[in-house]
């Protein structure tokens, strides 16, 4: 049974906020600690990151 199948409409958008808040703070933190002075590395690094969630969100999360 999925998350939102047991849950609010209110409590799945806190769910997804949740979610992008994570997903931003894993970015910060990568740009912080492994990629301060280099932008493309940067840049293909957040891309990577987000493509690594958006998998999870869609193999886990998303609607059938």
């Amino acid at each position: 049974m999925r998350f939102e199948d047991k849950a609010s409409p209110m409590s799945a958008r806190i769910a997804a906020a949740l979610y992008v808040v994570v997903m931003m703070a894993v970015i910060v933190g990568v740009d912080v600690a492994f990629f301060r002075n280099r932008f493309l590395e940067r840049l293909i690094a957040n891309v990577g990151v987000v493509l690594v969630f958006l998998a999870f969100y869609l193999r886990f999360l998303g609607r059938p």
